[in-house]
């Protein structure tokens, strides 16, 4: 595995819902500004306006009426995700309707080829266990994974020993008890192409789940 330092990047949070993607304005870690929306362009010359709708409804039209027999779905709720990510990528939190999830690449968290947190480690693992003690979590994942480089019984190791890492310290400070679940995954389940550096260095990572509380 290579390792490479971090270079800090503006926050970019992107919502997902629907299964439809919106990109919203760019803020900063630290500001709190106004969005101003671009204009948009012209309509076009040949450009007629939908009719408005009419005042009165016929609730006996046949284009508003079931068939005989059918019947209404039943309503579901649409399963809407936040992420944000940090440090050009190195930090990443997604949020859904059911659960909080922290990645963070390893070279923010370890040494190449370790699993001995860095001085830069604990600040951050400390943000996620105050997240998980706001939100009432009573189980956690931890999950290690590393890049295709080496053999897999290496990587099995390691991504576990770094997943055992963050546990021991979210463990130092949590305020009450959790039940955690460990796993390391070695080369499975890439999140990017393993065929080029930036691609293995986003799946040389460490994932921290919980359900959402609340």
């Amino acid at each position: 595995m290579t390792d490479r330092p971090r270079t800090p990047a503006a926050r970019r949070t992107v919502a997902l819902g629907a299964g439809a993607l919106l990109a919203v304005s760019v803020l900063t870690a630290t500001g709190a500004g106004t969005a101003h929306a671009e204009p948009g362009p012209s309509a076009p010359s040949d450009f007629v306006p939908s009719p408005p709708p009419p005042v009165e409804v016929d609730q006996n039209a046949p284009g508003l009426m079931m068939r005989d027999g059918a019947t209404l779905k039943e309503p579901k709720v649409l399963d809407i995700r936040s992420i944000v990510e940090e440090q050009g990528g190195a930090e990443r939190r997604e949020d859904s309707n059911s659960q909080t999830k922290f990645t963070l690449q390893a070279e923010v968290l370890f040494g190449k080829d370790s699993a001995r947190l860095n001085g830069e480690a604990y600040a951050r693992i400390e943000d996620i266990a105050a997240e998980i003690d706001k939100q009432g979590a009573a189980e956690v994942n931890v999950f290690g994974f590393t890049d295709n480089l080496g053999s897999y019984e290496h990587g099995t190791k390691l991504s576990k020993q770094r997943a055992e890492a963050v546990h021991r310290q979210l463990l130092e400070e949590l305020s009450a008890d959790v039940t955690f679940n460990i796993r390391g995954y070695s080369e499975d389940y890439p999140i990017a192409d393993n065929s080029t550096e930036e691609g293995r260095r986003k799946n040389r990572r460490v994932e921290v789940s919980f359900p959402r509380g609340g």
